[in-house]
C-alpha cells in the first residue's frame, strides 16, 4: 500500500484519537487502552512499510500520548468495581442491541422450530431431550408434579452446580464466536431448539399451564442471560468478519475485550437465576401472584438494565 492510500484510509480515525486526548479525563481508561491498540497496530505498519516517513514519527508520538495517559491514570477509583455495572457494561451494551436482536431472532425461530418437530415427530421430543429425562418427566406427571426435578436435590448443591454450568454454557456461546460468528449462532439454535421442544413436551401432556410459569421463575433471567452471551459471540466474530478501517487482528482483540465484558457481567445474573432454580423453583405449588411476581421482577431486570438503562445513559451523555 502507498503510503498517501495509508493516511488517507486512517486520517479521520487518527483525529478522532487526537480529540481524545484534548481531553482525557473526559475518556474512560479502558477507551485510551482500545485506541493504544489502535494506534500501535498502525505504528506497526507504518515502520515496516515507511520506516523514515514523517507518518511513523507522527503514529509514534500518537501512541506515545495515549501510554502517557494510561499509566498517567493507572492509579484507577476504588468504586472501580461500581463503575463497571453503573457505566462501562452499559456503555458497550448500547452498540450491541443489533447482535443482541440477532440473537434474540435465532432463538426464538429455533425455539419455534424445536416446537413444530415434536409436534409432527413423536420420536423428536427423545432425540433432543433423552429418554432418560423424558421417562423421568413422565413419572413426575403421573405423580402430579412434572417439574419435580427440582425438589429431587439439596439446595445448595444445586445451586452450585447449575450456576457453574449456565456460566460454562455462556462462555461457551461467546467463545465459538470466533469460528466467525457461525459457532455461537449454532450453539444458541440448538440450545433453543431444546427449549421448543422442552415446552411442547409440556404442552403435548397438557401440563404447560402448571409447568412453564414454575420454568420461567429461574429461566427468565436464565435464557435472557444466554442470548446475550450470544450477542457477545456476535460481537466478537463480527470483528473478524467486518474489520472495518482496523486491520483485522486489531478489529478482533476490540471485538473480544468487548464481548468478554459482556459475558463476564452476566456472571452476577446466573448466580440470580441459580438461586431461584435452586430455592425457590421447588415450590412449584406456590400461589400464582408469587410466580407472577417473581417472573414479572425478573423480566424488567434484565430489559431495564441491558437495554433500556444503556440508551438512557447515552441520551443524557454519560457515556
Amino acid at each position: 500500500m502507498r503510503e498517501s492510500s495509508f493516511v488517507s484510509r486512517n486520517k479521520a480515525r487518527w483525529q478522532e484519537f487526537e480529540k481524545a486526548l484534548q481531553n482525557p479525563q473526559q475518556t474512560p481508561p479502558d477507551k485510551l487502552a482500545e485506541l493504544f491498540i489502535q494506534v500501535t497496530d498502525d505504528l506497526s505498519f507504518s515502520r515496516t512499510k515507511y520506516p523514515q516517513s514523517r507518518t511513523t514519527q507522527y503514529l509514534n508520538s500518537l501512541a506515545s500520548k495515549i501510554h502517557g495517559e494510561i499509566y498517567k491514570n493507572k492509579k484507577e477509583e476504588k468504586n472501580r468495581f461500581v463503575l463497571f455495572w453503573k457505566e462501562e457494561l452499559p456503555a458497550v451494551m448500547v452498540t450491541v442491541h443489533k447482535q443482541l436482536l440477532y440473537a434474540f431472532l435465532i432463538f426464538v425461530v429455533a425455539g419455534m422450530l424445536g416446537a413444530v418437530s415434536v409436534a409432527h415427530d413423536e420420536t423428536f421430543v427423545r432425540l433432543i431431550l433423552g429418554d432418560g429425562y423424558v421417562n423421568m418427566t413422565l413419572e413426575n406427571i403421573k405423580k402430579g408434579n412434572p417439574t419435580d426435578v427440582y425438589a429431587t436435590a439439596g439446595e445448595m448443591d444445586m445451586f452450585f452446580l447449575i450456576t457453574l454450568n449456565n456460566i460454562m454454557v455462556s462462555i461457551r456461546v461467546f467463545v465459538y464466536g470466533v469460528f466467525f460468528s457461525l459457532g455461537t449462532g449454532l450453539y444458541l439454535f440448538y440450545n433453543a431448539i431444546m427449549v421448543g421442544t422442552f415446552i411442547m413436551f409440556f404442552y403435548q401432556e397438557n401440563q404447560l399451564s402448571q409447568a412453564l410459569p414454575v420454568i420461567m421463575l429461574h429461566g427468565t433471567i436464565e435464557l435472557t442471560s444466554i442470548v446475550i452471551a450470544a450477542a457477545a459471540g456476535f460481537v466478537m466474530g463480527n470483528s473478524i468478519l467486518f474489520p472495518g478501517t482496523y486491520s483485522r487482528v486489531a478489529s478482533f482483540k476490540m471485538g473480544a475485550i468487548k464481548g468478554l465484558k459482556i459475558t463476564m457481567g452476566l456472571v452476577p445474573f446466573f448466580i440470580l437465576a441459580g438461586f431461584i432454580e435452586s430455592f425457590v423453583t421447588r415450590y412449584a405449588f406456590m400461589h400464582w401472584s408469587i410466580k407472577a411476581l417473581v417472573i414479572g421482577l425478573s423480566a424488567m431486570l434484565m430489559i431495564y438494565y441491558f437495554i433500556l438503562y444503556p440508551i438512557q445513559l447515552k441520551r443524557n451523555g454519560r457515556i
